[in-house]
């Protein structure tokens, strides 16, 4: 079955990458890029438990750049901005 498979385009799926947060001033920051037409648009999440409850902030750039590392890194650095201009109210 397995010749079959390759041939007909039948493909086992591939498994989600575990992403590793980055923790920053209690908050923890995942890096998860996009990957668009052979560029990396920035994307990805940050996350803080406040009163018990875990609260997520998602968000999507419009900067794109070649190298996903490059876009994850940046990605950590404006998260980390973002942080340390709006604190919890980021999460509102």
């Amino acid at each position: 079955m397995g010749l079959f498979s390759r041939l007909f385009g039948k493909s086992e799926p591939k498994p989600e990458p575990v992403i590793e947060p980055v923790e920053y001033k209690g908050c923890l920051i995942y890096q998860n890029s996009i990957s668009e037409s052979g560029q990396y648009r920035i994307a990805g999440q940050i996350t803080k438990e406040i009163d018990g409850e875990l609260k997520t902030h998602r968000f999507i750039r419009s900067d794109v750049l070649s190298s996903k590392d490059d876009a994850d890194e940046l990605m950590l650095k404006k998260s980390q901005m973002l942080i340390d201009q709006m604190g919890d109210s980021i999460f509102n």
